[in-house]
């Protein structure tokens, strides 16, 4: 009889690729990570998924390539995104890190992180992965993933590991009044380090209503990985967060040209209301632009009008501006 952990699979090493859940020309595999602090937990170690668009039979070959991070409570969805990308001669890739989307193993709770350096290992693996065929790499992340994205590349500065950076509606700072991000934050600090498993209040479900085809909206992404109720909210994410937040305050030094894009304007967060959609009603856009000079020396800021938290998931006009603001950057700024 093999034994239990003998039969584990290897950390660092990838599955076979299969059939995306998206279909078409979309393949993924799974990443083995090692095992982390809810493994300690939970005796289940986690996993990564990283998703592919297969390029059309008739496409000239591309050495470029494009990887995706998604927000919280969210997961890759965007196959739009995709096909303008491969239009523009890269490939698409995104990246379900660990507990997120199709990264979600029995056992361990979704969407749980004390610490979002944490991703570092599949990102890490996803990017070497991609290096060996493309000479070309962009990193685009939206919202918590613009986080991480931003630190991540700050950390592996000077290594000539990405080109550029794309960030959507990336949250670089806390929306909510001057005592959610000054008093609440250091008390969230200090418990979470100590008790990171306390809850604190959801996301607010309106967002993710007006996003969904079932309740009126455009879009059929699977509820158990992207519910509108959303998954737990513990301090100990929540410290982890506002952390990234000050080292961000602080200043980084991404060395590559990045590009940042977010609504024109914020909309009610705490309620249904109908600019949802047009509006970003997650995040503060003003929050967006004053922090995004603060990245690195090289940062261009594109205000989107009519745009949603997800730029990539606003009305077809505005998505349209979007994906072209991001081609026409990455034409410009990676020639050739």
């Amino acid at each position: 009889m093999v034994d239990d952990e003998d039969a584990r699979p290897t950390p660092g090493t990838w599955d076979d690729e299969r059939t995306d859940v998206l279909a078409g020309p979309w393949r993924a595999r799974t990443l083995h990570l090692r095992p982390d602090a809810v493994t300690r937990r939970t005796g289940v170690a986690p996993v990564a998924t990283l998703v592919r668009r297969v390029p059309d039979a008739d496409a000239p070959a591309t050495r470029r390539a494009v990887l995706y991070l998604h927000g919280y409570v969210d997961y890759f969805f965007h196959p739009h995104v995709g096909d303008a990308l491969a239009a523009a001669a890269y490939d698409m890739y995104a990246l379900d890190l660990r507990d997120h989307g199709r990264s979600i193993v029995p056992g361990r709770p979704p969407n749980e992180t004390t610490d979002l350096a944490g991703y570092t290992e599949e990102i890490d693996a996803a990017v070497r992965l991609l290096r060996r065929d493309h000479d070309v790499l962009v990193l685009m992340g939206h919202s918590t993933g613009g986080l991480t994205a931003a630190l991540w590349a700050d950390a592996r500065r000077g290594l000539g590991l990405v080109d550029a950076l794309v960030l959507n509606s990336p949250w670089l700072e806390l929306r909510g009044s001057l005592f959610e991000r000054t008093l609440l934050t250091r008390v969230i600090d200090l418990v979470g380090g100590r008790a990171p498993q306390i809850r604190l209040r959801g996301i607010a479900p309106h967002y993710g209503r007006a996003l969904h085809r079932d309740t009126g909206g455009e879009w059929d992404f699977d509820l158990a990985w992207k519910p509108h109720e959303g998954f737990p909210v513990r301090t100990g994410f929540g410290r982890t967060v506002r952390r990234a937040h000050a080292r961000v305050a602080r200043g980084l030094a991404v060395d590559v040209p990045v590009l940042v894009l977010a609504s024109d304007t914020a909309g009610p967060d705490d309620r249904h209301h109908d600019a949802l959609l047009t509006t970003d009603s997650v995040l503060d856009p003003a929050q967006i632009a004053r922090r995004a000079p603060l990245l690195g020396d090289d940062v261009t800021y594109v205000e989107v009008a009519g745009g949603a938290h997800d730029l990539a998931l606003s009305a077809p006009p505005v998505r349209e501006r979007y994906l072209r603001e991001v081609t026409d950057f990455l034409a410009s700024r990676l020639p050739g």
